[in-house]
């Protein structure tokens, strides 16, 4: 009776153990088809606000995984990558596009914008933790060069979406000391990237840095001239069929040396271009012309006009 017991007891426990390794596959194999890439089920759509409706489900569910696969890179960089993307479009962009009157509207939706950012790095440093042990405690003492020293091709996507997100929560609190003072890490990251593979994702990389390079002070690191260079070459990568270069350099180098002629000229070149010549960004391209028009529509914001003076409409010849 004794043997019979412990034989059943034993039974079960395997059991039992197959049942959690079964599970454990199964989550993996769901998280690997998430995480792909490979489609263009968000990227590709025609309705913003449908994917901004549908995201938050996704980025829960993609926690939940985590949650019984927290070492699953792929995942994590799925995660973070997921979290960067909505803060920047969904939550600071609209933020930045509501009138004075709204102001402490708009602060709540940056500092909550500003919550989803440091979320989706926290997912990005534990992948890049993973790949590289010691990799957090070197940029802890600012040991760039040991810990990027290290990375190769296949981290271009975790070093951009980690840079993302950090630089992304700074731009929603400037006055964040710790963000600022920061700011050579991810800057490091994103440059390492670059050396990596400049053309990564059609030249974002590029498209990153112009507004990097166009808004910094000089004394920060700033310069007209890196952001024009890495325009020509975002420019370059898509193939002239992503507004993004065009809107990045006109808010910010045609602002600071108010040129408004070149600003009206970039944003009706980004107007121009047709969404269905990049059906996989279609999405992308959408949200871009978007902020285009807006920007256009409040010129007065960021220029001193002449009375009666207005925006060009789009399609205007140049």
């Amino acid at each position: 009776m004794h043997k019979r017991g412990v034989t059943v007891l034993l039974s079960i426990v395997a059991v039992f153990l197959t049942s959690c390794s079964i599970n454990k596959l199964a989550v993996n194999m769901v998280a690997k088809t998430l995480s792909s890439g490979d489609g263009t089920v968000f990227t590709g759509e025609e309705d913003p606000q449908l994917v901004a409706d549908a995201l938050p489900f996704a980025m829960k569910l993609y926690e939940s995984l985590l949650e019984q696969t927290p070492e699953n890179e792929d995942l994590l960089l799925t995660t973070g990558s997921i979290f960067t993307m909505y803060a920047n479009a969904f939550v600071q962009t609209p933020a930045g596009m509501l009138p004075e009157s709204e102001y402490e509207q708009q602060q709540l939706m940056l500092m909550r914008a500003k919550k989803l950012y440091l979320r989706g790095r926290a997912y990005l440093l534990r992948a890049m933790e993973l790949r590289y042990p010691g990799f957090g405690e070197r940029l802890k003492n600012n040991e760039l060069e040991q810990a990027l020293a290290p990375t190769v091709v296949d981290d271009v996507p975790f070093l951009f979406w980690t840079s993302a997100s950090w630089l992304g929560a700074f731009s929603t609190d400037t006055f964040d000391m710790e963000l600022l003072l920061g700011l050579p890490k991810p800057i490091a990251l994103l440059n390492r990237a670059l050396e990596l593979d400049d053309s990564y994702s059609n030249g974002m990389i590029h498209d990153t840095l112009i507004s990097i390079y166009g808004s910094l002070p000089e004394a920060m690191g700033g310069s007209q001239d890196k952001a024009r260079y890495h325009f020509e070459k975002a420019v370059e990568y898509s193939g002239g069929l992503s507004p993004s270069p065009y809107v990045a350099l006109a808010s910010t180098v045609s602002v600071a040396n108010q040129n408004v002629d070149e600003f009206r000229k970039l944003l009706n070149q980004a107007i121009a271009i047709d969404p269905e010549t990049n059906p996989d960004n279609r999405l992308q391209i959408l949200l871009a012309q978007e902020k285009a028009r807006w920007l256009l529509d409040h010129i007065e914001d960021f220029f001193l006009l002449d009375p009666g003076e207005e925006a060009f409409e789009e399609g205007d010849e140049w």
